[in-house]
């Protein structure tokens, strides 16, 4: 390709999105360096973004095994998040299935139901929750927390679209062979919806992983907070340590992008497909 066949208005609209993106990428790597420098160094100007002296052992340490154990706040975020994901994924593919591919009475009153209730901001039903929750002895367990998330109307809704995009002829012959709807749930249907159910998965484990509302209603035990929480407590207690509350924050970025970075093709598949589908 030679110079004169380049598209200029291509040229300058890489060149201001790469632009763009690099004032995206600027508070995370500010946030980086900090984290390892000694919090002397933290507000000199012009800011070091390598730094000349390096204090990353002494600072993850303080935050990893220090007063407030991230490692407990850590696991316990892992344990809720994974199976948070793991039982929305599971009810929410069953449900979108139920409503795409099996004809019953009053199917589409019945989604219809499910999606007003979407109109519902969370917060005007926490109180109610909260009742209920402390009644069945749910309140301040983990298993209450993972129950809250584990039912979305928004997967339910998303996946139905592509359960929906399934075509029937495929169903029809899993059913001459004798297969019932389970059968065909996770041979046929499962598969061919991957690339929407990956996608999902990764928006509920981020949701999930920064929820703190939740966890601020439903814990009051210390030994289960989630790290949401333990990051306030931390900060409340380091609040003037710049580089130790960035080293915290780090520890919590981390798990977000490496679940991004490996299903990051299967979220590009959904979306391609959806594109299609369109």
């Amino acid at each position: 390709m030679t110079f004169r066949n380049l598209d200029i208005r291509k040229v300058i609209m890489t060149a201001i999105l790469l632009v763009i993106g690099f004032a995206f990428l600027l508070p995370f790597l500010w946030m980086v360096s900090t984290s390892l420098k000694p919090e002397a160094d933290v507000f000199k100007y012009p800011i070091e973004w390598i730094p000349k002296q390096w204090q990353a052992v002494q600072n993850y340490s303080e935050v990893w095994m220090g007063q407030y154990p991230f490692y407990l706040f850590y696991w316990n975020s892992i344990k809720v998040t994974v199976l948070t994901t793991l039982c929305s994924l599971l009810f929410s593919c069953m449900a979108a299935y139920a409503f795409a591919k099996i004809d019953f009475k009053g199917r589409e009153a019945a989604f219809l139901i499910v999606l007003a209730t979407y109109m519902i901001p969370s917060q005007a039903i926490l109180v109610p929750q909260f009742i209920i929750y402390r009644e069945l002895r749910l309140f301040d367990t983990h298993t209450g927390l993972i129950l809250l998330n584990s039912f979305s109307v928004l997967g339910t809704f998303l996946l139905r679209q592509f359960f929906l995009g399934i075509n029937n002829e495929y169903i029809d012959a899993a059913k001459m062979d004798g297969a019932g709807h389970t059968r065909i749930f996770f041979t046929i249907g499962i598969p061919l919806v991957r690339p929407a159910i990956a996608t999902y998965g990764i928006l509920r484990f981020i949701w999930t992983w920064n929820d703190y509302q939740n966890p601020l209603i439903f814990l009051r035990s210390e030994h289960l907070f989630t790290l949401q929480l333990g990051i306030r407590k931390f900060a409340d207690a380091y609040g003037e340590f710049y580089s130790l509350i960035m080293a915290g924050s780090v520890i919590a970025i981390v798990p977000l992008l490496l679940v991004f970075l490996i299903g990051q093709k299967q979220v590009i598949e959904g979306i391609s497909l959806g594109g299609v589908k369109g």
